[in-house]
């Protein structure tokens, strides 16, 4: 197990009727002004918008309001909002939504401190150590974003999608109702589970083998394929939605990387370049890109790779033979539930795979060098690697 420290600075109220306490949790950090940052308007529909204002109202907190975030969440949306926030002279940032509109909402509350673009803090040029508090209220268990100091933004104009982490953008409070998600469309609610799923899968074989987090990761697994299952049976099943939320949160809020090397996040740097340039559900480029990544890497960490057929998809064993059945396995579960698993299966085109490795080498390049990191650390991938992966994707 490799040496750790664990610290997480936020405040996470978690269960039904819980949404009503945000006004109060601001008025006490002495919050009198927020930006109040939202998406598309599904909170108004469902309820939450109303349930934030009137918290507000009681607790005298003013808000100006920025909608339109995007599933994708983009850099011209977070210029807007940066330039709101200055003007009315907010002090806090509250996120309403999913992890979209909180990456938004954290990416806002590091620009406003910094007198140039914030961009520049997503391609190495600035290192986020201020920013503006950050609350927020889920409404989409998926990305962890409630309870880490991570944000992902694609700049439209560029086709690049980076991520940023930094100590200062742990959200102060992060509310989360599970019952709130019972209205999500089916493949919301299945691109969330894939999401956690890969967060953990990052962790779980980046090379380290820590017993303890194995468990964890492992039975997490397990307990989010298994809710799944139960939530495209009844969509109001109240005790699957709470044991995916609380999932999807200790995903990736640094419970899976205690005694591990942290983390491969090959995946997830692969899929950013699909989902930046043809705007495909993060989760559904993860259910692509995670099957044939594990099928290329596999022999540079057997053990690891048996144990997760074992332990994970439950079968007995060992050798190649198992690790292919058990990749296989995971693939067939992912189309089970409704999730792409090939390039055509959302309308790639083969054909378009140097394009797409042509991005995510100039991520490489940009970003990953320049800190002197690497794409991959079980095995560190090459352009010629990256091809191979999607074309094991497109099949």
């Amino acid at each position: 197990m490799e040496n750790f420290v664990f610290h997480n600075p936020t405040k996470l109220i978690f269960g039904k009727g819980t949404i009503h306490q945000i006004g109060e949790e601001l008025k006490q950090a002495g919050i009198g002004k927020v930006l109040f940052l939202y998406g598309g308007g599904s909170i108004k529909r469902n309820g939450v918008y109303e349930q934030v204002v009137e918290s507000l109202k009681k607790h005298n907190v003013e808000w100006v309001e920025v909608s339109g975030v995007k599933p994708n969440p983009v850099l011209s949306k977070v210029h807007e909002a940066i330039e709101v926030a200055r003007k009315e002279k907010v002090e806090a940032i509250l996120g309403v939504g999913g992890g979209s509109v909180i990456d938004s909402a954290k990416t806002v509350a590091g620009g406003v401190l910094y007198d140039g673009d914030i961009w520049d803090a997503f391609i190495g040029k600035y290192k986020i150590e201020k920013a503006l508090p950050v609350f927020d209220v889920l409404t989409i268990s998926a990305t962890g974003t409630e309870m880490n100091g991570n944000a992902v933004i694609t700049n439209e104009k560029t086709k690049e999608k980076y991520g940023v982490s930094s100590r200062a953008l742990y959200p102060r409070v992060s509310i989360v109702d599970p019952s709130v998600q019972s209205t999500l469309p089916k493949e919301q609610t299945v691109y969330g589970a894939v999401d956690a799923i890969a967060h953990i899968l990052e962790y779980y074989f980046d090379g380290s083998s820590p017993e303890i987090t194995n468990e964890i990761a492992e039975g997490t697994i397990r307990t989010i394929m298994k809710m799944v299952e139960r939530l495209l049976e009844n969509p109001d099943d109240y005790e699957a939605r709470a044991n995916l939320a609380w999932s999807a949160t200790i995903a990736l809020n640094g419970t899976m990387a205690v005694g591990r090397r942290g983390g491969e996040w090959s995946c997830h740097r692969i899929e950013h370049s699909l989902s930046a340039l043809y705007d495909i559900a993060h989760g559904a480029g993860l259910a692509i890109v995670f099957p044939a990544w594990m099928k290329y890497v596999y022999k540079e960490n057997p053990g690891q790779f048996e144990r997760f057929a074992k332990k994970v998809i439950g079968f007995e064993g060992e050798g190649e033979d198992l690790i292919l059945k058990g990749i296989e396995s995971f693939k067939g579960w992912l189309k089970k539930v409704g999730a792409p698993v090939t390039l055509k299966d959302v309308g790639i085109p083969e054909e378009d795979i140097d394009k797409i490795v042509d991005n995510v080498m100039l991520l490489v390049e940009k970003n990953l060098k320049p800190k002197g990191d690497s794409l991959g650390k079980v095995k560190v991938l090459e352009r010629d690697d990256v091809r191979e992966i999607l074309k094991l994707a497109a099949k």
